[in-house]
């Protein structure tokens, strides 16, 4: 919605996740919850890739797109889905289908819950162009209990290096970025500080399989809070 409409939220009991993106249905026990908008509606072929990282109807100034994609990385790892629905001047509808009942010892893929305070904090540099990207991953690593600091591009990361890499723990680095891409920075931080431990952050996979990150380690984007902290817990291990 441009300026102004009406946007109503429901949440009810399911028992079942209708088919979705070739997926059958899913029998169980649900909280539905919709949220429905009168805007502008989505076009059809924009519809079907709503949910991809970066994909994205508004003008230039007014969002990346990341949202949607995050909605659906957080509706997976909780081992439900997310569906949308829209026709083109009627409004958009959005179901988020959530497992009604959890077990509080465990998270949802049967793993240990992650004890946030059980490591010592660590030094990250984050290299991301994006700042909307880039201030979410510094406000999620603050809430995590990090000291994290932004470099802009590829240049920025390694002229703070050069000047304080005793200061840096580990290098938190987006793979797709103008000038030197992500793959291509971890690489020059190997060549001049071999110890240093570096994670790559993207939602491209195609281009990592060509570009051979492999020994790098590799979140992929949507990540939630516990992936990211996950991710960053196994290095501190060892840090």
């Amino acid at each position: 919605m441009k300026q102004q409409g009406r946007l109503t939220i429901t949440v009810q009991p399911c028992d079942r996740i209708p088919p979705v993106r070739g997926h059958g249905a899913r029998m169980g026990e649900w909280v539905c919850i919709s949220i429905v908008d009168t805007g502008s509606g989505i076009a059809a072929d924009d519809l079907e890739r709503i949910f991809e990282p970066f994909v994205t109807s508004k003008e230039v100034g007014h969002g990346t797109g990341l949202g949607l994609s995050q909605v659906f990385g957080f509706a997976k790892q909780s081992g439900g889905d997310v569906i949308a629905t829209s026709e083109v001047g009627e409004g958009a509808k959005f179901t988020l289908f959530l497992p009604r009942e959890v077990e509080l010892s465990t998270s949802v893929d049967g793993s240990l819950p992650l004890d946030r305070s059980s490591f010592a904090p660590l030094r990250i540099l984050v290299v991301e162009d994006n700042p909307e990207v880039g201030g979410f991953a510094m406000a999620a690593l603050d809430d995590l209990g990090h000291h994290a600091t932004l470099a802009r591009n590829a240049d920025e990361a390694l002229k703070q290096l050069r000047e304080n890499a005793d200061q840096c723990d580990v290098v938190f680095s987006d793979v797709m970025m103008p000038g030197m891409n992500g793959i291509e920075l971890s690489h020059e931080i190997r060549r001049h500080w071999p110890d240093m431990p570096i994670i790559l952050t993207s939602g491209y996979s195609e281009i990592l399989s060509k570009d051979g990150s492999g020994e790098f380690e590799l979140l992929h984007k949507p990540y939630s809070i516990d992936a990211l902290s996950a991710a960053f817990q196994r290095l501190a291990a060892v840090v």
